[in-house]
């Protein structure tokens, strides 16, 4: 198979073109490529009048494939094998794996474990989310927090109430079989060749079952509304643990692997082991606000007079700035036509997130716009530093927006001259429960704010519109990763506790869906391959 990279094609084309542009450039006729598949698909918007798209395409031959590399001499055509992920091999365990945690990196660890028949246990303690999103929106709406299972717990993680974006900077290959797997539990299609895919909240939970129902028909078993509060270990070995049932029951469970797949904020989960000396550390990670624009406006910005066609959709961006006071500030998780959410886990905190459906046709587009902070920004030392900035930043949020999980919002014309909003203009809040308009210096830290005020106008300067003044900031955005580290080592088992394995986006080793999942699935190969 070849795999032809850097095809220019226009915005409405179809197979036949893709088939012809291959063959152009193989110097072929038509008729000479047997078969050609889309394998992925970007959009080129350099140049406003003349938006394309960018394709790479694999094609089959009929012909001698060595003999026309070495007479074409193109760097942008390979030859490729297909990509197939092979299982480890089957295995039989003398106890039962368990996967704490029912996430993208659970869910993948725990599906990888079903598909090699070790029948795993999966433990989570959020709801199922058929009930979850009954419990989320109920939230949303009457402002009963559901401290258990809400937009942080329950099956799928919180990336089931988000974008669903299915981007991520590494390049490990077993990000294909995340993908096929996801299309195979009925995620669209195009996910596999789109250069920018997602899923939208709207179909994940469809997804997101139907993998749990297939863990199950392989001999797994899912447990939800399950906490594991407490770790059992002997001579350095995972031992047991304690498990809390929906009716508050204790029960001791026998386990010597287990997946830690917990999330970023399982906050008490981090308090119980580091009350153990699990080895853990605190980390970088980011806070700041969500930034709403009208969606028109961003289209336009990004795609001149080609803005709302259909091909096209709802256009995203992707901005960062290093200032001269040494902090950088930078986009995170844009939902394109998309709306802000409240994301909070624990009574007494606002946090806010973004999300947007598979159609990204929201009347506002909305991004996190933060600011990286380090252990030395903490206040607090140890390993739960990072945890106690957040939950400071999140409960000065709470009572600064009347103690009813609405959140604090800003015109940015106001929050750049430093004067609190009274009202709000052309761009209406989205986020629900709803919002109260006011000064965000009443609950972001100075350094935090002063950073914003330096960076979103120079952004303004790359994103035509971003600094408008109508534009609302909606704070706080607290949760962009894991604020601790828990240590492992390259057998992706805890430094003192062996049989533990920190694993996804909670233990500090991924940033996204597809990272999370990646490393469920690294996991569970490490945890198979182990001698017994």
């Amino acid at each position: 198979m070849l795999r032809i990279s850097g095809l220019h094609l226009p915005l409405d084309f179809k197979e036949i073109e893709l088939r012809r542009a291959a063959a152009k450039r193989l110097r072929l006729s038509e008729t000479e490529v047997r078969e050609v598949g889309l394998f992925k698909k970007s959009v080129d918007a350099r140049k406003k009048d003349n938006i394309v798209f960018v394709c790479t395409a694999d094609i089959t031959l009929d012909g001698n494939e060595e003999k026309l590399l070495r007479r074409i001499n193109d760097n942008g055509i390979q030859k490729v094998q297909q990509y197939r992920y092979e299982l480890p091999k089957p295995v039989s365990l003398s106890q039962r794996p368990v996967v704490i945690g029912f996430g993208p990196a659970g869910m993948f660890a725990a599906l990888i474990l079903a598909q090699c028949g070790a029948r795993p246990i999966v433990l989570e303690r959020g709801e199922s989310v058929e009930m979850r999103k009954k419990t989320v929106e109920d939230f949303w709406t009457s402002r009963r927090l559901n401290p258990k299972s809400n937009v942080q717990f329950g099956e799928g993680g919180a990336g089931t109430f988000s974008d669903g974006k299915l981007t991520t900077g590494t390049g490990d290959v077993r990000i294909r079989k995340v993908l096929e797997e996801l299309v195979k539990a009925g995620a669209p299609e195009e996910i596999l060749y789109e250069a920018k895919p997602h899923v939208g909240t709207d179909k994940l939970p469809g997804t997101v079952k139907n993998i749990r129902e297939q863990i199950r028909s392989l001999g797994g078993e899912v447990y939800f509304e399950t906490l594991v509060s407490n770790f059992f270990f002997r001579d350095g070995k995972l031992e047991a643990l304690e498990v809390v049932g929906k009716d508050g029951k204790r029960e001791r469970l026998e386990c010597s692997q287990a997946i830690l797949a917990i999330g970023h904020s399982s906050r008490d989960t981090f308090e119980r082991l580091s009350s153990l000396a699990v080895p853990m550390q605190p980390k970088a990670f980011s806070v700041g606000a969500r930034i709403e624009h009208p969606a028109e406006l961003i289209n336009r910005s990004q795609y001149g007079r080609f803005a709302g066609h259909p091909a096209l959709g709802a256009a995203d961006y992707k901005l960062n700035r290093h200032l001269e006071n040494g902090r950088g500030v930078y986009t995170f998780c844009m939902c394109p036509g998309g709306t802000v959410t409240g994301a909070a886990s624990e009574p007494g905190g606002v946090v806010t997130n973004g999300m947007s459906s598979w159609a990204r046709d929201g009347r506002n587009s909305n991004a996190a716009v933060l600011v990286g902070v380090t252990p030395d920004d903490f206040q607090e030392e140890g390993p739960l530093a990072g945890v106690a900035f957040q939950r400071k930043l999140e409960q000065a949020a709470f009572r600064l927006a009347g103690g009813n999980y609405n959140a604090p919002a800003q015109r940015v014309a106001d929050f750049l001259e430093r004067r609190p909003s009274k009202a709000f203009g052309g761009v209406l809040p989205s986020y629900c429960p709803g919002v109260v308009p006011d000064s965000l210096d009443g609950c972001l830290p100075e350094f935090v704010a002063d950073s914003l005020r330096l960076a979103i106008p120079q952004m303004g300067k790359s994103l035509r519109g971003f600094d408008e003044g109508d534009a609302v900031l909606t704070a706080p955005e607290t949760r962009s990763s894991s604020p601790v580290r828990i240590l492992r080592g390259e057998d992706m088992q805890s430094l003192s506790l062996k049989g533990l394995y920190p694993c996804g986006e909670g233990a500090g080793y991924a940033g996204g869906i597809v990272s999370a999942a990646v490393d469920g699935i690294r996991c569970a190969e490490q945890l198979l391959a182990k001698k017994r």
